[in-house]
């Protein structure tokens, strides 16, 4: 057992399995007390049991640790409640929320149902507001906490998975925005974009040339957690975690501007203006895509 998070309260959702369990196992070892939630179902959906986060918690236990396990769907506003008030209850306090739960369903955009959007942005984007929105209320009276939510390279966009991707781009967004709002309270907030082995990335269809272990995202979560973090006053990041890859991803911001002669456009104005002063930012993975493309027409190993 170490001592990187002695005395912390840590809630983490999606713990029964693959990352969330990592993070869950690595908490506990640091010497926090950890809430286990998992609702207990499959990444495509189906009946949830309590069966997986009780059996983590039964790991740390057994190492030596404390938890509690909570089966609730982070999809409700009861559920993420309930999450952070067991944790409170149990353990009198939460310092941090990892909020790692997720499910997916896969489809063209010209093909999504509403059945299929509905769930992926309930579980990744309400699910964390739900814990978060909980963990606030508690962290803003105690003057301290850190809330991290998970993210995926793919809030870039993605082919089969406008779902997902919308709402991963929303959690920055909401990290973000928690960042600011809860600053002066002493509240961190930042998120994480995995690359591991798990049964999501399972689901990937090309071989991924940077990827880790769920134990490597752990260890940064950990860190986050961490009163070293703190002391750094990391706080509206987003950071991708890749093996022994570590990024930060930049802050939204205007590339170039141009303004009007006179103060107004017309169309025709600005189609003489824009491409030249004003132009495009490349898009990465249009451009991946592409290549892609080029290279099967080629009958070609795509470049990486």
């Amino acid at each position: 057992m170490g001592n990187f998070l002695a005395g912390k309260v840590v809630a983490v959702t999606g713990a029964g399995r693959g990352i969330g369990r990592a993070v869950a196992l690595a908490c506990a070892a640091e010497g926090a007390k950890v809430v286990v939630n998992d609702y207990g179902v499959s990444i495509e959906g189906g009946e949830p049991t309590s069966e997986v986060a009780q059996g983590v918690v039964k790991e740390i236990e057994s190492a030596g640790g404390t938890a509690v396990a909570v089966a609730d769907d982070v999809s409700s506003m009861a559920g993420g409640q309930r999450i952070v008030d067991t944790a409170v209850s149990e353990y009198g306090r939460i310092d941090g929320v990892v909020c790692v739960a997720g499910i997916l369903r896969e489809r063209m955009l010209f093909n999504m149902s509403e059945d299929e959007w509905d769930p992926v942005v309930q579980t990744h984007l309400k699910g964390t507001f739900t814990v978060f929105r909980a963990a606030a209320a508690v962290m803003r009276k105690q003057k301290s906490g850190t809330l991290i939510g998970f993210t995926s390279g793919n809030h870039q966009g993605s082919v089969a998975q406008a779902n997902y991707s919308s709402a991963k781009g929303g959690i920055i967004s909401l990290v973000r925005s928690a960042a600011l709002g809860l600053n002066k309270y002493g509240v961190t907030a930042n998120a994480v974009a995995p690359v591991a082995r798990t049964r999501m990335s399972a689901n990937v269809p090309m071989e991924l040339k940077e990827i880790g272990e769920p134990e490597d995202v752990a260890a940064f979560v950990v860190y986050l957690l961490s009163e070293r973090a703190r002391e750094e006053q990391i706080t509206g990041q987003v950071y991708t975690v890749a093996g022994p890859k570590i990024a930060v991803w930049a802050q939204p911001r205007e590339l170039r501007a141009g303004y009007a002669e006179g103060g107004s456009w017309t169309p025709e104005k600005i189609a003489d203006f824009l491409p030249g002063a004003v132009g495009t930012d490349p898009m990465p993975m249009l451009e991946q895509l592409q290549e892609m493309a080029r290279a099967a027409a080629a009958k070609e190993r795509p470049n990486q």
